[in-house]
């Protein structure tokens, strides 16, 4: 029985290792799903366990929309520009939305400084723009502290990174969109009105998100 054990889990290892990215998640999806049609404003939402979580907590915002959402649940940024091409360019849309970077500072992927996570970010936006894909950057949602990884103090680092993610957007000319600051409280925290474990949102959080996306996309699409 140990063997069996020990072997199913270097299966699983193996697994993993071989689609690192994730790149079948959303394969015959993409396949399926075909160009844009000519008045389309295909917008695309690429994240983790956040951005899916919005469309399972709340499909009523994704129905009868142009949005394709490409969330992986627990992703770091390298993993998610790694599936870049396929998952976002590769749809032809005119925005992306990223929202990236809670699982890199929760070392998800290991060890991560915010200049790296930044560096990634920055990867992606400069992929888009090269294929003429308007670029909306997410802060990263409040989090005080991560229940599956406590201690690492990303109370302290997310509004860090989130600064950091603002001011490249504004030096290279996209849209930032600043969910922190509508939702943080005293604690630079998620309150438990907007998720239950303070993680990840409730639909009462992503109530709160939907109108300032909205927005955002409605000002990328203008310019």
């Amino acid at each position: 029985m140990l063997v069996f054990v020990f072997l199913f889990g270097l299966s699983l290892h193996a697994q993993s290792q071989e689609d690192w990215p994730n790149l079948k998640q959303f394969q015959e999806k993409n396949m399926s799903i075909g160009n844009p049609s000519p008045y389309e404003n295909r917008v695309v939402f690429m994240g983790n366990s956040i951005t899916i979580g919005w469309i399972n907590s709340r499909p009523e915002f994704f129905k009868d929309k142009p949005f394709v959402n490409r969330g992986i649940s627990g992703q770091t940024t390298p993993q998610m520009l790694l599936r870049f091409r396929q998952d976002v360019v590769d749809l032809k849309p005119k925005v992306v939305v990223i929202l990236a970077g809670t699982n890199d500072i929760a070392g998800n992927t290991g060890p991560m400084t915010l200049d790296q996570i930044l560096d990634n970010i920055k990867s992606m936006a400069e992929v888009s723009t090269a294929n003429n894909i308007k670029v909306i950057l997410s802060s990263v949602l409040p989090a005080y502290d991560y229940p599956w990884r406590p201690g690492l103090k990303p109370n302290e680092k997310i509004p860090a990174l989130n600064k950091m993610i603002k001011a490249y957007a504004e030096e290279a000319g996209h849209i930032y969109l600043d969910y922190f600051s509508a939702m943080a409280d005293e604690r630079n925290g998620l309150p438990k009105k907007y998720a239950n474990d303070e993680v990840h949102p409730t639909p009462e959080g992503y109530a709160v998100m939907e109108p300032m996306v909205e927005k955002a996309i409605a000002e990328a699409l203008a310019n």
